[in-house]
C-alpha cells in the first residue's frame, strides 16, 4: 500500500455519500506497500479502507479480487469485505481511478515473526486454500514462471548496477526454472503475496489476512513457497528452519501436503525468490520517485535465492512428512 494518487476533500465527501456508512470525519493516506493508493477513512459509523487501483492493477481483474474477498469471508476466513454502495455496486471511480471501499480489519502486523506466528500463518494459508475451493472465478498468475522473462528483459543489463553479475545469474535461473517448473500440482485460489505486512495479529492470535490484489489460480505449494521466503528468513538472510517447520506443520494440520507438493518445495521456493527478486528489481530501477515509500531492495531476495539453490529436499525447510 502507498499513495500515488491524491484525492480532494470534495471527492472523498462525494464518495462517502454514495454509501450508507455515515458521514466522513477524517482521511489519511497509508504509506505502506508498492501497488495501489490506500486511505484510512473514519466515518461516524466505522473506519474503512479506500483503495484506488493504479495502472499496474488491471481493472478487468477487480471483480475477481473483490468477489474472492466476499467469498472467503462468507466461508469464515477473516479478511476485509468490499462495501456495497446504495446502488449495489462495489467498484467506484475516484480521481480518475477505479476504487473500492472495504471494511477495516483490526490488528497489527508483526515486525519480527516468531515460530508461533509462522505456525498460525501456515494454518491460515491452508484455510484460505480450502475456503477458495468452490470460488467460481479463475485468474491466471501473471507473475508465475511465464511472466518472469519479460521482467528480466525490462531490467536488462541494468541489473548489474544493483549487483555484479546479476543479469547473467537471472538468465541462468530463468532457463533452469522454465525447463523444470512443475505443472501438475494441486491447484486453486492462492494469495500469492502473504508477507508479514499482509497478516494481522491481535496479541499472539492471528486476526486476519489482507491485500488480495495478487490473488490468482495457481499451485497451492507455490503459495507455501512464497510464505517460506517471506516469513522464515532472518535479518541476516539466513533461513530459520524452526520457523519453516512451524509454518509447514501449521499448514499440514489443516490441509495435508501431497508427496509431490513436498518434493517440489525447493524448486518452488527458488522460483518464488526469483519472482520477488525480479519485481523488486524492476521497481528499484523504474518505480515512481514520488511515492511515499521507497522501493524494496531486490538484493534481499538474491541472498534468499542463493539458499534455495543449495536446498535438495523439503527437509531443508523443516518438513518432516
Amino acid at each position: 500500500m502507498a499513495v500515488y494518487t491524491d484525492i480532494s476533500d470534495e471527492e472523498l465527501t462525494a464518495l462517502v455519500e454514495r454509501y450508507d456508512i455515515g458521514t466522513l470525519q477524517s482521511a489519511k493516506g497509508i504509506a505502506e506497500g508498492v501497488e495501489n493508493s490506500n486511505f484510512l477513512l473514519h466515518t461516524t459509523v466505522s473506519p474503512f479502507i479506500l483503495t484506488l487501483y493504479e495502472k499496474r492493477t488491471s481493472e478487468n481483474d477487480l471483480p475477481f479480487f473483490l468477489g474472492l474477498m466476499e467469498h472467503l469471508s462468507a466461508r469464515g476466513l477473516s479478511c476485509p469485505v468490499p462495501v456495497h454502495a446504495r446502488d449495489g455496486s462495489v467498484l467506484q471511480r475516484v480521481a480518475g481511478r477505479p476504487a473500492a471501499l472495504v471494511t477495516f480489519l483490526e490488528g497489527m502486523d508483526v515486525k519480527r515473526p516468531r515460530a508461533e506466528h509462522c505456525q498460525q500463518v501456515g494454518m491460515a494459508l491452508a484455510r484460505l486454500h480450502e475456503a477458495g475451493a468452490d470460488f467460481g472465478m479463475t485468474r491466471a498468475n501473471a507473475l508465475s514462471v511465464d511472466g518472469w522473462a519479460p521482467l528480466a528483459a525490462t531490467a536488462g543489463d541494468r541489473a548489474d548496477t544493483v549487483a555484479e553479475g546479476l543479469a547473467a545469474l537471472i538468465a541462468r535461473e530463468l532457463e533452469l526454472l522454465a525447463g523444470s517448473w512443475p505443472k501438475d500440482l494441486p491447484t486453486g485460489v492462492i494469495h500469492a503475496d502473504l508477507f508479514p505486512d499482509n497478516v494481522f495479529f491481535i496479541g499472539a492470535e492471528l486476526s486476519g489476512l489482507i491485500d488480495f490484489y495478487f490473488a490468482c489460480t495457481d499451485a497451492f505449494a507455490y503459495d507455501i513457497a512464497i510464505c517460506l521466503n517471506a516469513w522464515c528468513f532472518e535479518a541476516d538472510d539466513s533461513f530459520n528452519v524452526t520457523k519453516g517447520r512451524a509454518l509447514l506443520a501449521g499448514y499440514n494440520k489443516v490441509r495435508a501436503l501431497e508427496p509431490e507438493e513436498a518434493d517440489a518445495l525447493p524448486l518452488l521456493a527458488r522460483g518464488a525468490a526469483m519472482r520477488f527478486l525480479l519485481t523488486r528489481l524492476v521497481d528499484w530501477l523504474d518505480g515512481p520517485q514520488d511515492a511515499l515509500v521507497k522501493p524494496k531492495d531486490p538484493r534481499e531476495y538474491l541472498k534468499r535465492l542463493r539458499f534455495h539453490q543449495h536446498a535438495v529436499s523439503a527437509a531443508d525447510y523443516g518438513y518432516g512428512g
